[in-house]
């Protein structure tokens, strides 16, 4: 047995579906291993279907269609080092979250995931098997165990594997993005470690899904828990890795230890890789947006334009006889200073025309939300038959305040295919303005400087539908209402908790009444990037008809 060891660690972005483009990332990873004398290349969990499938995995014929990948990825990459993948397999009738080393163009042997998480965004109960808990496989270095993602949050497992031999610990990995999330890795990594004695190697797969952003973040820890190697965050990597055996067990040589950014730009790098593989795996290239002068459709034009490059944003401006000219101008301001193009369609005549084909029916009544409504709807209208005539996605602007309370109209301003702010805050609005406008990054295909016109962040949020609008006239200063949101959505606090944190009862009561009648509307809405660990969708999952409210 030799006293000397490289892994190849293959941080990627696979798509959902994508077997052979998967499988041809893979290859191509165990190329520039095998060219760099590894003897092992390893990849994510999932990685030959892409993560996560969801109910895809569940059909025979997706499956089998991965076993044919999969026996012929072992085919392709017999001649050089052993291959780590991620992907489904089938015991029998039972089905399974898989992770399979290859080499000398077979499968050698596979792990089955032991503990499948049920909680958050993920439903592993439902789709998969319990698998076994299994001991290490040889290489020319050291035996090699492989507790998957999940597992390796539980000692038994490790300390099972270790017990049985292993020598050292590869957990693959589809941990999605979610603030606060990378200490927490660390932290249940480190303990492993600890315990067992064994080094550690923490490998993320990486890219957006849907909602969920899987933000690489690999990491390899030594015995003891000190770090020895670290991936980057939100992007991909193949790296090398060298272990060398001393006094009888195996470390790893320090290696490339990527820097982490901070909150804010992690974020705002979330929601800008988020929308670019959106776009990227549906096929789209060209996005559309209503630009109305306001903050949420600003930020919302920076994320496209950093994600896809100005050249593939259209935004528009909707005006309406209630739409100020400072409006105008700042959407003006807004597109030139992000170098997009700029169009303008008129509400005008086509609310004066919906206004007299319903005027002999609301004859007598008093102008409100209904007129109000009106106006967005048309908007929402004229924006989708843009998209459908030119093949542009087009993106809805709505913050996670106004997605929590309704303060949207459906079929209105939440029309469209994705929305990039849908888990931001308002207050987290301003913040990431502030934030872009003060910085530039590589990874921005956006302009540097000052992106969102200051003028817009300064002013008094309004959705301009009647005479002198603020949002302030039906809701709670923005401050005010996202501390009660983050308890009761976010922390799923009482209206006790709330009150006992300094907010009015009655206020919270009626924020409280307003999140619940706006389940319906959040049901129909578009997806978004996951910022939190309880963003609307799969993270909070409440009934549309709920008549219960907290008495406390």
């Amino acid at each position: 047995m030799a006293d000397t060891f490289r892994l190849t660690m293959a941080q990627l972005n696979p798509t959902v579906g994508d077997l052979a483009g998967n499988a041809a990332k893979a290859r191509s990873a165990w190329d520039a291993g095998k060219a760099a004398g590894a003897d092992l290349v390893a990849l994510p969990e999932m990685f030959l279907t892409g993560y996560q499938t969801q109910d895809l995995v569940a059909k025979p014929a997706f499956v089998a269609d991965v076993e044919n990948h999969l026996d012929q990825l072992a085919r392709d990459c017999a001649d050089g080092p052993m291959l780590a993948i991620g992907a489904p397999a089938v015991n029998v009738t039972k089905l399974h979250n898989s992770y399979f080393i290859l080499g000398a163009g077979r499968i050698v042997t596979r792990f089955d995931k032991h503990y499948l998480p049920n909680f958050n965004v993920f439903d592993e109960v439902r789709l998969f098997n319990r698998g076994a808990i299994k001991g290490p496989f040889a290489t020319s270095g050291p035996r090699i165990a492989a507790p998957i993602c999940e597992d390796a949050w539980y000692p038994d497992v490790a300390e099972a594997m270790a017990e049985s031999g292993a020598e050292l610990l590869l957990v693959p990995n589809g941990s999605p993005y979610f603030r606060g999330k990378m200490p927490v890795r660390m932290n249940e990594m480190v303990s492993r470690v600890v315990e067992t004695g064994l080094p550690l190697v923490y490998l993320n797969t990486l890219g957006g899904q849907d909602d969920q952003m899987f933000d690489g973040r690999s990491f390899v820890l030594n015995p003891g828990g000190k770090l020895a190697v670290q991936l980057p965050f939100m992007e991909e990597a193949v790296v090398h890795v060298d272990f060398e055996r001393r006094e009888g067990a195996w470390h790893a040589l320090e290696g490339p230890k990527a820097t982490f950014p901070e909150e804010l730009e992690r974020d705002y790098h979330v929601m800008v890789g988020a929308l670019s593989d959106y776009m990227r795996k549906t096929g789209f290239t060209k996005v559309l947006l209503g630009l109305s002068g306001g903050i949420d459709s600003a930020i919302v034009a920076a994320i496209a334009c950093d994600a896809l490059g100005p050249e593939n944003v259209r935004c528009v401006m909707l005006p309406s006889k209630y739409t100020s000219e400072a409006s105008l101008d700042d959407a003006r301001a807004a597109a030139e200073a992000l170098g997009c193009k700029l169009d303008t369609v008129s509400i005008a005549e086509p609310v004066d025309a919906v206004d007299a084909a319903l005027a002999h029916l609301f004859k007598g009544l008093e102008p409100g939300l209904a007129e109000e409504n009106i106006q967005s709807r048309l908007r929402g209208l004229l924006l989708m038959a843009q998209s459908n005539k030119f093949g542009e996605m087009l993106l809805t602007t709505g913050n996670k305040s106004e997605v929590a309370v309704g303060y949207a109209t459906i079929y209105g301003d939440m029309s469209g295919g994705y929305n990039p702010i849908k888990d931001l805050y308002k207050t987290r609005v301003f913040a990431t303005c502030r934030w872009r406008n003060e910085n530039h990054r590589d990874w921005m295909k956006g302009p540097p400087g000052e992106v969102v016109p200051v003028q817009i962040i300064d002013k008094p949020p309004s959705a301009e539908l009647r005479p002198d609008q603020k949002d302030e006239d039906s809701l709670p200063p923005y401050d005010v209402l996202d501390g009660i949101l983050e308890m009761l959505v976010d922390g799923e606090a009482s209206v006790a908790d709330c009150v006992a944190a300094g907010y009015d009862r009655e206020l919270v009561k009626k924020v409280e009444h307003l999140i619940y009648i706006s389940e319906y509307k959040r049901f129909q809405s578009a997806p978004g990037p996951r910022l939190s660990d309880r963003a609307f969708w799969l993270d909070r999952r409440y009934p549309i008809v709920n008549r219960w409210r907290d008495p406390s």
